[in-house]
């Protein structure tokens, strides 16, 4: 009788104990050959350059969007496109973007960056439908810029969906640290455990990150610091927090200087953080960018559920179990079958991040008031609030 091959099992699940410095040190040591990308105008320190006032004939667009859907997979991660969008409309939107911030204070609302040091910048949540809102001829010639459907149709697919948030780092503002970005960017390790390996390949395939240039930024205005090809660390969602790793982030980051107009896309895994703002006094510079996060329709549901409704519905009856003997684990079960489990998406300006991390899901909510015995009423008027914080206007 043949014996049977002994066979290696991938990993199923990713531990912060998989991480390994050396392995992502190797992937960002990539050189990429310029004939990769013949489209491209350069590849500037693994950063892939195109032009979008070149003239493009058909078929060479096309041969772009191939190469773009390699750069955010197999290649280095990130393009910029230099000349994205037109001079007059930049200056256009720019005013009705500082229009908003100043509204916004005045409403006592500008509260800034969940995610930044209060005073370091200024940040506009659900800037596109604001934009939209308050000046719609603006909102139209801004956002018809092609490179923004040549990237998102690259990686993402034509059934694309953009959401936006306008930020300005002031002079002085600090550098993030390293990370990843949405989905399990926005999770803890432990969190993140908990999703299986392919999972952790997939959630990059979902969104793409991009950011508009306002106004120029040279490097010493702090524009985004990135690490090529470090999308690939396939254990990376368990990496960016560990600190040999920010160590080698911090070696081998770049920034590359934008103009107003260009804009910057990358795959959402990869490794990066806003740059200190360096400048100072009347000369500083406020950077101001749209950042942009694209998200393919993909993930949503066949059906649409009511699962406010579900939740009032199923509430006395999950108290019942859970004073009959069920486990948490048991009621967590039917909780994660009843209520949307996943906290976005929301409105950042009342919906506030936990400790920079995510709000409470629908399921949060319904499990607490298991767990406490809430009332109905109670109950009703969490889910009431928890709507009232997601509404947009």
């Amino acid at each position: 009788m043949a014996s049977t091959p002994d066979l290696q099992r991938h990993r199923s699940f990713f531990t912060v104990d998989d991480v390994n410095v050396d392995d992502l040190r190797e992937l960002v040591d990539t050189v990429t050959p310029a004939e990769r990308y013949p489209n491209a105008e350069a590849i500037d320190r693994e950063v892939v350059v195109y032009d979008m006032a070149v003239e493009r004939s058909p078929e060479q667009r096309q041969a772009m969007l191939e190469e773009l859907a390699d750069v955010f997979g197999g290649g280095p991660g990130v393009v910029v496109m230099r000349n994205a969008v037109a001079p007059e409309v930049i200056a256009r939107a720019t005013e009705a973007f500082e229009a908003l911030i100043e509204q916004e204070k005045a409403d006592g609302i500008g509260r800034g960056d969940h995610f930044a040091a209060p005073g370091a910048n200024d940040r506009v949540w659900n800037a596109l439908e604001k934009l939209a809102v308050t000046d719609p001829e603006t909102f139209v010639d801004y956002y018809e810029f092609e490179a923004l459907q040549l990237v998102s149709t690259a990686w993402l697919g034509p059934a694309y969906q953009v959401t936006s948030q306008l930020n300005v780092v002031n002079p002085g503002g600090l550098a993030q640290a390293p990370h990843r970005d949405y989905h399990l960017g926005f999770m803890t390790d432990e969190q993140a455990e908990r999703y299986p390996a392919h999972v952790h390949a997939v959630s990059p395939m979902l969104t793409l990150q991009g950011a508009v240039a306002h106004v120029d930024m040279p490097v010493e205005s702090g524009p985004t610091m990135l690490l090529p090809h470090s999308h690939k660390y396939e254990p990376g969602y368990l990496a960016w927090r560990r600190p040999e790793v920010i160590e080698l982030f911090a070696e081998r980051q770049v920034q590359t200087e934008l103009a107003a107009g260009d804009a910057a896309f990358f795959n959402p895994a990869v490794f990066h953080g806003a740059g200190t703002n360096h400048t100072a006094g009347e000369h500083g510079i406020k950077r101001m960018g749209n950042l942009l996060q694209i998200s393919s329709a993909m993930g949503i549901a066949l059906e649409a559920v009511d699962r406010d409704r579900m939740c009032r519905a199923v509430l006395p009856s999950l108290q019942a179990r859970r004073r009959a003997g069920w486990s948490p684990e048991a009621l967590d079960r039917a909780i994660a079958a009843t209520a949307f489990g996943y906290p976005f998406p929301t409105n950042l300006d009342r919906d506030p991040p936990i400790d920079g991390l995510a709000p409470p899901s629908q399921a949060d909510l319904l499990r607490d008031a298991v767990l406490d015995g809430s009332s109905v009423d109670e109950f009703a008027a969490a889910l009431d609030a928890y709507a009232t914080r997601r509404r947009t206007h």
